[in-house]
């Protein structure tokens, strides 16, 4: 049962079993609500049959004092079987969507953008703490309290019982059987809700664009488009559920007027007594309450349904796996035969192979969408080829877990990502156990010292959000400071000096130079004048090796190559007129 909790819900193993436990501390706490129910039947008993008498007084006291120590107790005990497991269960659950994602492969991150998987984390999991600690646990806990007390009744005047009772499983019914239309509604609103999010994150990360566009007016137009829909599917949504809750509970009080009517038929022909017709009264003044709230959350653990749908897309996705052992002999890159294609279908590689020896530059050139920073992605694992093989050293890559694998790697991207720290933290996001000394060594290295003494709190200082405090050339210059700092012996540069000028880049260059010492460099480029100190290139096109070779023996084939160092030659020429 619990397994079955677990994958129903998207719950841990204790979330599962803390979930039991609060459905049945709800239900504990309804029986408890009961008591003095039952306490004022025998006291309406008793002053029927002539009166309360002192050692009845006392029981009736007593009565109270243990009543209220009871609920109190259990009480207690519901609030910390669901509020508080509840809680921890959704840290958990967070902890786990973030280590998932941490082994996902890249590909799964080309189908949800960065607003649907924050929302995921964030939001879906604070809705599911209310399910869990309100919903659910009211519910079952509301339906096994109801099923005791029913039983109870029966025993007391099984036609009483029946006229109270059968409101029920035709309320629950017609909840139940709106799940269809509400999942329907709730998925329509989860849409809208997602579009909103992308919208308004687009606005935010493109805003420069847009005010230089004079398309500001324009496209807050279509966000508020998109606001005013999320606004439109919440009341749809909300008039749905309504529909079908409020006519549930319409029926439960339609119980109240079956029980006195039923009642007062029974007390006219004789064959029930006042003081049954009043406990029935009784009980049906408490019993409907709690199942009516149940109807509610019923409504709302249906639409939790699409919130938990979204959780396990991430949670159920298979991940990459491998040997946590390094069996490489050397760092020899060898692609053999590889052929890879995304998600949508589109090939981007057919057959690739060429191999990048440790001591070497190899260099990746060619048109735009030739596959060259898809080679290099898979190189590293980032994705699954669909056939050939990749080897390190004569290891199959495949076949080593990713993140073991990543110890032979360091990369930098030609879009740096920072975080909003200060210069030194991060660089040693390259190595966290490094000394200070080390990540000052590895950013003079990246010519880092230039722009850091300058600023007021020099290597101290914080840089903001993605570092936005500094420039593309300086932001890509801490990004090349981390691969000296990892010290790796694979190195993968994408466009490593785009972003930097002429002086800065030959800079770079130089300490490469110095760094690639009998390692494994691969780099992508554009520039023609960045790789003509490479020891081989290799020419990607339409996801082919269109050409390989040094590159004086390109250039003589004329070839791709001598086209792209004549075309770029030309460029350099050109001038204003």
């Amino acid at each position: 049962m619990i397994q079955k909790i677990q994958k129903k819900y998207a719950l841990s193993e204790q979330g599962a079993k803390d979930l039991v436990w609060g459905c049945i501390a709800c239900a504990l706490q309804n029986l408890s609500l009961m008591f003095p129910v039952g306490l004022l039947y025998y006291l309406v008993g008793d002053l029927m049959s002539g009166g309360v008498g002192k050692e009845r007084t006392t029981f009736y006291i007593v009565g109270c004092i243990i009543s209220l120590l009871l609920i109190f107790v259990i009480t207690y005990f519901q609030y910390n079987a669901t509020y508080f497991a509840t809680y921890i269960e959704s840290g958990v659950r967070r902890i786990t969507l973030a280590e998932k994602l941490r082994k996902i492969p890249l590909a799964f991150f080309g189908k949800r953008d960065l607003a649907d998987l924050t929302s995921t984390i964030m939001a879906d999991c604070a809705f599911l703490e209310k399910a869990f600690s309100h919903f659910i646990p009211e519910l079952v806990g509301s339906i096994i309290s109801t099923v005791l007390v029913a039983i109870s009744l029966f025993f007391f005047d099984w036609r009483m019982a029946f006229a109270a009772l059968w409101v029920l499983p035709a309320a629950l019914a017609i909840v139940a059987f709106s799940s269809k239309v509400q999942e329907s509604l709730n998925k329509r609103q989860m849409d809208a809700k997602m579009a909103c999010a992308d919208g308004i994150q687009e606005c935010i990360e493109t805003i420069r664009d847009l005010k230089a566009s004079n398309a500001e007016e324009e496209y807050l137009a279509g966000l508020d488009k998109k606001i005013k829909a999320v606004e439109k599917r919440a009341i749809i949504t909300e008039l749905g559920t309504a529909v079908f809750v409020v006519s549930a509970s319409m029926l439960l009080k339609l119980g109240i007027a079956t029980v006195a009517f039923v009642g007062s038929v029974l007390l006219i022909q004789g064959t029930l007594d006042v003081l049954t017709f009043f406990m029935f009264l009784l009980v049906v003044s408490r019993l409907y309450d709690p199942f009516q709230s149940a109807l509610q959350n019923l409504a709302s653990i249906i639409a939790a349904g699409t919130n938990i749908s979204r959780m396990k897309e991430i949670l159920d996705h298979p991940v990459q796996t491998g040997s946590d052992i390094l069996t490489n002999n050397g760092s020899d890159i060898v692609f053999s035969h590889v052929g890879f294609a995304y998600n949508n279908g589109k090939t981007v590689l057919k057959d690739v192979s060429f191999t990048a020896k440790q001591g070497e530059v190899t260099a990746l050139v060619g048109p735009s969408g030739g596959g060259k920073t898809t080679v290099s992605r898979l190189a590293a694992r980032f994705w699954d080829i669909d056939k050939g093989k990749i080897t390190v050293g004569s290891m199959d890559v495949s076949k080593i877990e990713p993140e073991t694998l990543m110890s032979l790697y360091s990369i930098v991207f030609q879009d740096v990502t920072l975080f909003n720290n200060t210069i030194m933290e991060n660089i040693r996001i390259g190595k966290k156990d490094a000394t200070d000394e080390e990540v000052l060594a590895a950013a003079k290295l990246a010519n880092c010292e230039e722009f850091a003494e300058k600023l007021p709190d020099k290597w101290n200082s914080m840089i903001g959000e993605n570092g936005c405090e500094l420039s593309g050339g300086e932001r890509q210059r801490i990004s090349i400071a981390r691969a000296f700092l990892k010290d790796a012996p694979i190195i993968l540069l994408d466009e490593a000096t785009a972003s930097l000028d002429v002086e800065n880049e030959t800079l770079i260059q130089s300490a490469l130079s110095r760094l690639i010492r009998n390692k494994t460099v691969l780099v992508i480029a554009h520039r023609m004048r960045t790789v003509a100190g490479a020891d081989k290139i290799v020419v990607l096109s339409d996801g082919n090796v269109a050409e390989q070779g040094t590159p004086d023996e390109l250039y003589k084939e004329n070839g791709i190559y001598t086209r792209m160092v004549k075309l770029q030659t030309e460029g350099q020429n050109w001038a204003l007129e």
